[in-house]
């Protein structure tokens, strides 16, 4: 549901994030399977991120579907001595309209900052890409008290010299730690809470409309709780990973509200 500040309704954000599953044919077929499911829908921005190997024949066949297609990590680099690394130009190429940057997994297995982060948004949105900036908590700064805290720091830090107009051009993807993979998802007031936040100090730093710009939530989402997520005033979409692998189960994400 879009902000109430907002005049004009948003549309629903819904990304699949499949992170290390699924061959370049496994991709294929879910892709064309899931297209088939939800029939050009217009209503909602749908969003899917394959592997890096998938992106290209993934991209290929979702033509004219309407559902796009994000890379799951960029470097910051246009290109250079960076093994394993791709280049936002490589992901534009391979038919990509967004990169999630920033993601727990990567903040916490690969040991990102917040000030590499903030170089990879600068070359995503350089690209003409949609960043997908995630934030998040841990469970140890959630147990302190420290939530809102630490999520304006990664905001201020992995936002730092991004302008207005960048900003709107991005979508934040709040997904606490302590909720990714789990099954423990925040409650719908717990993420509320952090939406807004989200929300409000964007809104300072930006001096930008506040419901202008999506507010997503990923943790845990499911097909049993995408409704009372998606009923809160400050959540306009969700980042959603094991339940994105099953096209039943993905559908019925996207399809929450009919």
């Amino acid at each position: 549901m879009p902000n109430t500040q907002d005049p004009t309704p948003m549309k629903p954000f819904i990304a699949g994030n499949w992170k290390m599953h699924k061959t370049a044919g496994e991709a294929v077929a879910f892709a064309q399977a899931l297209a088939g499911e939800l029939n050009a829908a217009q209503d909602r921005d749908i969003v899917i991120a394959p592997p890096f190997t998938a992106l290209h024949a993934v991209s290929r066949s979702l033509a004219g579907s309407g559902i796009k297609v994000a890379a799951q990590n960029l470097h910051w680099e246009r290109e250079g001595a960076y093994t394993g690394e791709i280049s936002a130009a490589m992901a534009v190429e391979a038919g990509c309209s967004y990169a999630i940057i920033g993601h727990s997994e990567r903040r916490k297995l690969f040991g990102e900052k917040d000030e590499e982060i903030n170089r990879k948004l600068k070359s995503v949105l350089a690209s003409g890409l949609g960043p997908i900036f995630c934030i998040g908590e841990n469970l140890e700064d959630r147990d302190a008290g420290r939530t809102l805290a630490v999520l304006g720091s990664q905001l201020r830090k992995g936002l730092d010299s991004l302008t207005r107009r960048d900003i709107m051009e991005t979508v934040i993807a709040y997904e606490p730690v302590w909720a990714i993979g789990t099954g423990r998802a925040a409650t719908p007031g717990q993420a509320q809470e952090a939406h807004a936040f989200i929300r409000q100090t964007l809104g300072k730093m930006f001096d930008a409309p506040p419901a202008g710009i999506p507010v997503i939530y990923g943790g845990s989402v499911s097909p049993g709780n995408i409704r009372s997520l998606m009923e809160q005033p400050d959540i306009n979409g969700v980042l959603v990973g094991g339940a994105s692998l099953d096209v039943d189960s993905f559908v019925r994400i996207v399809n929450f509200d009919k």
